[in-house]
């Protein structure tokens, strides 16, 4: 039975319902061999994060994909808190797009929760026969049922192509959600807010750049985004397209409130590291200010917010700068005025021991102060987190997509990743690093891997949408 569900559907009524749910005691966590030079396939690992078990904070589980090349990316559920009013449905399939390979697969977690299996694969060939589509990143359920996922380009790996795939219940392709015509420019994340008849979607960069890892130049030749698409909901009309001009430079992850009466939102833009508020009318909310450095391949350095969500009870907002190397806690309770209230350092490149150091107003040089963690050196930056549902633990990997490890964090390919959990203060506000939780991806059986998104079997905050 899906947990948190009472002859109900999958879920929870409300957002503040989820906070009294169970603590979760698994972690299902997409781990990447492509792009490592291993020869193996992508899997998803089970993680035991149950203070109480002898296994805690262990991998329990892998479960390969059957293929090779796929780069495993983000994922989501056949069914989650949209469709909590109908007790057909139930939260049983995680659904892993693959962004490189371009299939989709359907994750059986009912049957054995500790020990996933596949129950079914959308090859490419279907997906772009019948919709042209490319590429595909995040998955959103529906309250209808349907699975919709965005999609980042065509088989050619252009921008052009992008839009939405929608996959019915048994993971057949139906089709593209938008109408024609009114596809975005560019494609990545996306989110609905069913009361104002809103969705809104990012937009990343053309799949044939960012694919090869990162060239300013192409940001300047227009393969990189800075728009957010509105789109009427549920009908798929493109309504407006917000220029986010030169402060919103690759807006990524997008997130509404959870309460689905309010209509502000933010996106995390990464080059320029800005935390854009949209409403009416958009603006910067959180600026995080490059850094002057030296011996690095820029003077100045972006903090680069590759993930950001809000707790359920829309109070914080945490995100995570992967190239500086720290994570923060801001209080939105006046979403206009975000404040500044935990940060932790857990990475990044100018870290003590780095080559790589910053320069302050005055002069002088300084590094970050990074922590070991039951003896072991942190690697690489902050990149995915995910909250737990009482707002009380934030846990984070560090793995942003195979080729960019490459380039910024050439070690992180070749000594994997690790999962950290930090403990948080959701009252007055801090971030600790839990230190008897370190989840270290470098010492798998098959060799180091890279680790990415995470989800709960029950659902959580950037899974879990409410009508």
């Amino acid at each position: 039975m899906e947990i948190g569900c009472c002859k109900k559907g999958p879920g929870y009524a409300t957002p503040l319902e989820a906070m009294s749910g169970p603590r979760e005691s698994l972690l299902y966590v997409t781990c990447i061999y492509t792009g490592t030079g291993k020869g193996k396939p992508d899997y998803l690992a089970t993680v035991d994060v149950d203070p109480s078990s002898p296994s805690y904070s262990k991998v329990i589980h892998r479960l390969p994909v059957p293929y090779l090349g796929d780069e495993l990316h983000h994922s989501g559920w056949n069914s989650c808190s949209s469709c909590h009013g109908d007790s057909s449905q139930e939260r049983r399939f995680l659904v892993l797009p693959s962004l490189v390979s371009g299939r989709i697969y359907a994750i059986d977690t009912q049957k054995n929760p500790r020990g996933p299996s596949l129950h079914k694969v959308v090859e490419p060939e279907d997906i772009l026969k019948k919709t042209g589509l490319a590429y595909p990143h995040t998955a959103h359920c529906l309250a209808s049922g349907d699975i919709m996922v965005s999609c980042l380009g065509d088989g050619d790996g252009k921008a052009e192509g992008s839009g939405f795939l929608l996959l019915d219940s048994e993971f057949n392709v139906k089709g593209r959600w938008e109408k024609p015509g009114h596809s975005p420019s560019f494609g990545y994340d996306f989110w609905y807010q069913p009361r104002h008849k809103t969705m809104i979607s990012s937009s990343w960069g053309a799949p044939a750049a960012f694919t090869k890892g990162f060239n300013l130049q192409h940001v300047s030749d227009g393969l990189y985004g800075k728009h957010l698409y509105v789109y009427s909901w549920p009908e798929g009309e493109l309504k407006q397209t917000l220029d986010l001009g030169d402060s919103g430079l690759l807006p990524l992850e997008i997130r509404f409130l959870h309460d689905p009466s309010k209509d502000t939102g933010f996106v995390g833009c990464a080059l320029t590291s800005n935390m854009v508020r949209f409403s009416r009318p958009q603006m910067v909310a959180i600026s995080v200010k490059p850094l002057k450095v030296q011996n690095w391949i820029l003077p100045d350095m972006p903090s680069l917010i590759t993930d950001f969500l809000i707790s359920l009870d829309d109070r914080y907002l945490y995100l995570a700068n992967w190239l500086h190397g720290d994570v923060r806690q801001y209080n939105i309770e006046d979403p206009k005025n975000p404040v500044l209230t935990g940060q932790v350092w857990v990475g990044g490149l100018i870290q003590k021991g780095s080559p790589i150091v910053a320069l302050a107003e005055d002069g002088t040089t300084w590094q970050s102060e990074v922590p070991e963690v039951q003896g072991k050196r942190l690697r690489g930056g902050p990149q995915m987190i995910q909250l737990s549902l009482d707002g009380k633990r934030l846990y984070v990997t560090n793995s942003l997509f195979s080729t960019w490890d490459h380039q910024f964090y050439p070690d992180l390919p070749r000594e994997g990743s690790h999962m950290l959990q930090i403990d948080v203060d959701s009252e007055k506000g801090g971030l600790v690093i839990n230190p008897n939780f370190f989840v270290d991806f470098g010492s798998e059986p098959d060799g180091p891997s890279l680790a990415h998104e995470m989800r709960y079997p029950g659902g959580d905050c950037t899974s879990d949408i409410w009508v």
